[in-house]
């Protein structure tokens, strides 16, 4: 199948499920509208795109892998975030659930925030109310980014969080605001599904952080650049980006160790707040 196939042969796909064109959308977080222009071969979709409407429609593992190496043709894709805005924050948030919950392992590294999955609302207020957004659209995109962390709690995934320890001292929000979210940190370390990571300032590296990626199984490598989000799928980036995580995980503190550090980082905005 080529990829300028694609639409319509998902438009085939979808008829023959029996399932219509708003449902197959409402799964694959995205309107009718855009569905359509998709089916029509007026929008090329991307992969993410693919992806979701393969899982509304339910096919069988064979019949999604023949259709994700025909999307995969470009093995990198590049979204502009002012396309994203034109979306909408919360339908992006939307995609990104759609996407993990067909996820098995996440492995997330992130030196700039705390990851999404990790967020409290008071931090995660504080990252889209730099977006420029309306009340309306802020209250939106929070409540969808919220909505993903249930699949913390999903059985059969697993999530692997590397974090770097500025990450922990960035002042997005204020120092009390700070210690919730460090005890949110906390507490879900204790999942036991979940991994979290700190790369401490102390320890020795081998690495450099360079820019935050999320590697949803050994499928695709999300990485968040200043003008776009970048989706890749060849195996050989795919691979150059697990080698990278494995380096900084295997540098960083975990478990007790890491608990103990985040603990310290804690009691500093304590006593900030206090003497403030």
């Amino acid at each position: 199948m080529r990829k300028s196939n694609l639409g319509s042969a998902l438009r085939a796909l979808r008829e023959t499920s029996g399932l219509e064109a708003k449902t197959v959308a409402r799964g694959a977080a995205m309107s009718r509208s855009k569905l359509s222009k998709i089916e029509n071969g007026n929008t090329a979709p991307s992969i993410t795109d693919v992806d979701c409407i393969l899982s509304a429609i339910g096919v069988s593992g064979e019949v999604k892998n023949e259709y994700m190496a025909a999307a995969r043709e470009a093995a990198t894709e590049v979204t502009a975030w002012r396309l994203v805005r034109r979306l909408g924050y919360s339908r992006k948030q939307q995609q990104v659930q759609a996407i993990e919950a067909q996820t098995t392992l996440l492995r997330l590294f992130q030196p700039s925030l705390v990851p999404g999955l990790l967020q409290t609302p008071e931090y995660v207020q504080a990252v889209f109310a730099r977006k420029r957004l309306t009340e309306s659209q802020l209250a939106r995109t929070v409540g969808a980014r919220l909505a993903r962390q249930s699949v913390l709690y999903s059985a059969g995934k697993t999530f692997r969080f590397v974090i770097t320890e500025p990450v922990l001292r960035w002042r997005i929000v204020p120092p009390l605001v700070m210690v919730g979210q460090l005890d949110r940190l906390i507490s879900v370390s204790r999942l036991p599904n979940v991994d979290i990571r700190i790369v401490a300032l102390s320890a020795p590296q081998v690495d450099f952080p360079g820019h935050s990626f999320s590697i949803k199984d050994d499928r695709t490598v999300t990485v968040e650049l200043v003008h776009a989000e970048t989706v890749m799928t060849d195996p050989r980036d795919i691979e150059a980006y697990v080698s990278k995580f494995e380096r900084f995980s295997e540098r960083a503190v975990s478990e007790g160790e890491m608990r103990d550090l985040i603990a310290g980082i804690r009691s500093e905005f304590l006593r900030e707040q206090e003497t403030g």
